[in-house]
């Protein structure tokens, strides 16, 4: 039995072997056989002498003397190494003598010569199963079977492409758990950084205490943390000299610290009247509900009733 496809995948995926049918050989490593020079011009009488041991070789080759068989077609080629029908003849038979890497030498050479070589195509297939190289065994075999059909190419066939088959849905299971695998990956890389960002935001953020904004930026801080966790802020704007606000602080403090999924903060309109400004705030104290930077709402006066009201209907909002 033969195995394929081992260690081929990273990570948590170990890919299993695939029981694959058919004689698997050791790949042959003799020194190169001749081959010839095609720089060389081939005289008339260099063809006749290498037809003579082409016959020579093919008369050895049906008498099962594989060696010998190979020295004629070897003499042959060296007269005539144009010839694309001798080096797919010598490639046969490397073939039958199970020497896969030699016949695979031959029948390129072959091909080189002739790219319609079906000789050639149908050796290189033969030798491509002998190591194991199923699907290129296929596709040589399928090609030598369009140039020149014969039945030994059919019984080679029969035998290569059950293998094939099973590779092939091999790789789509293992394609498809490498995909599912890195789906998870990503999930698991965005669930890392939506953490990330929640540790981030609330550290910027402070349950159950009133923030008091120094400056634009960390006003935009603090927003964009909100949103990332989806809170609703209450953007109160207050004065010094302001009467109700001195009223309604030590409310705003204790709803803070009632509603903690709510951020509270707080900003004097005349240490920041740039900011003011530019949320309209024309009276104080004024509340303004912020969800992802923007005023949904908003409470003018000292009115505590209300505020609470404001708090309850979009603290608990979905955003």
């Amino acid at each position: 039995m033969a195995k394929a496809g081992e260690n081929s995948f990273e990570d948590e995926i170990m890919e299993s072997d695939i029981e694959l049918e058919g004689e698997v050989v050791e790949p042959d490593n003799d020194p190169l056989q001749k081959m010839g020079d095609p720089s060389v011009e081939v005289s008339e009488e260099m063809r006749d002498k290498a037809q003579l041991y082409k016959k020579k070789g093919v008369d050895a080759l049906s008498e099962g003397k594989l060696d010998e068989a190979v020295e004629h077609l070897t003499e042959a080629i060296l007269l005539n190494p144009t010839s694309a029908i001798l080096y797919a003849a010598r490639a046969g038979v490397f073939v039958k003598m199970k020497k896969p890497n030699a016949a695979i030498l031959d029948a390129e050479a072959a091909l080189q010569i002739n790219p319609d070589s079906a000789k050639g195509y149908k050796s290189r297939g033969m030798a491509k199963a002998m190591l194991g190289k199923w699907e290129d065994a296929a596709h040589d075999l399928h090609l030598a079977a369009k140039l020149d059909f014969d039945e030994e190419i059919s019984s080679e066939l029969k035998k290569v492409e059950p293998n094939v088959h099973k590779i092939e849905e091999h790789k789509k299971r293992y394609e498809r758990l490498r995909k599912e695998r890195d789906m998870k990956k990503a999930d698991l890389e965005r669930q890392r950084r939506h953490a990330e960002e929640v540790s981030a935001a609330s550290a910027v953020l402070k349950p159950g205490d009133v923030i008091t904004i120094h400056s634009s930026n960390q006003l935009e801080e603090i927003f964009t943390a909100a949103s990332k966790l989806s809170k609703l802020v209450i953007l109160y704007f207050t004065a010094t000299w302001c009467g109700p606000c001195r009223f309604m602080g030590p409310v705003y403090k204790s709803l803070s610290e009632q509603h903690r999924n709510v951020i509270f903060l707080k900003l004097d309109i005349d240490q920041q009247s740039n900011i003011a400004r530019r949320w309209n705030v024309s009276s104080v104290p004024t509340f303004s509900c912020v969800i992802n930077g923007k005023e949904i709402d908003k409470v003018v006066g000292a009115d505590k009733t209300g505020l609470e009201r404001k708090i309850a209907e979009h603290g608990s909002r979905k955003q």
